[in-house]
């Protein structure tokens, strides 16, 4: 299935539309979209060069396109057919280019084709059930190849296998970090408090005693007296 359509300008890497239901039933969708933005940066630099490209992360894969100057770009289950993966960019391209060609390159602000949302929800459906006479078919068309297109693994395309370990690493050392402060100020609290009300304790304390003390005398006293009174 499709999880993720985002679309950007590859001279900046400005995103420009994106599918905003999508990621709503993917755990984790952040984290992937984050690894998009960092393609497109990439992509800006012209440090990928293909216009066609699969790209291995997790248990999916990033398929995406490079025409105009725009890069089409989806995130799709391991089992979800190449072919339909790359046409479905296709449809977008063609229509992201009759409809917002000639404002793309003053485009100014991220996400200014947002309502194009509309029509990537629309494509999207269409492809969803690869057992459609429609993308039966398209599977089965000959004259649309996919084998030549390049796949590689995320880390391999961003090269952040051992920053993306090192941000891992930091972010289990700052949760650990916080519990153990968490737990100091806890601590803190407890002696806070208990020097705040330990001599309150104690005065409360020696008044009580003080209290039962006189008391024990005065009935002593008292049981003294009604003794020698019945002598």
């Amino acid at each position: 299935m499709v999880k993720l359509t985002m679309i950007a300008r590859v001279t900046d890497g400005l995103p420009l539309a994106e599918g905003l239901d999508d990621g709503r039933d993917l755990k984790d969708a952040e984290f992937y979209k984050q690894q998009v933005k960092a393609l497109f940066k990439n992509l800006s630099r012209g440090q990928n060069e293909a216009s066609r490209m699969s790209i291995e992360t997790g248990p999916y894969f990033f398929h995406y396109i490079i025409e105009g100057r725009v890069c089409y770009l989806t995130m799709c289950d391991r089992s979800y057919p190449k072919k339909l993966a790359f046409q479905y960019l296709e449809d977008l391209k063609n229509e992201f280019e009759r409809v917002n060609g000639a404002q793309i390159e003053t485009a100014a602000r991220p996400y200014a084709f947002i309502k194009f949302d509309t029509f990537i929800q629309k494509t999207k459906k269409l492809y969803q059930d690869t057992r459609t006479q429609r993308n039966i078919a398209k599977l089965n068309d000959e004259l649309y190849e996919v084998h030549q297109i390049m796949t590689r693994n995320v880390q391999e395309v961003l090269g952040v296998g051992e920053k993306l370990d090192q941000v891992s690493q930091m972010s289990s050392r700052l949760t650990s970090e916080s519990r153990i402060y968490a737990d100091k100020a806890r601590d803190l609290n407890r002696q806070a408090l208990i020097r705040k009300w330990a001599p309150v304790a104690i005065v409360l304390g020696v008044v009580f005693l003080l209290f039962w003390v006189k008391t024990k005398i005065w009935l002593c006293e008292l049981q003294f007296r009604m003794s020698n009174m019945v002598w």
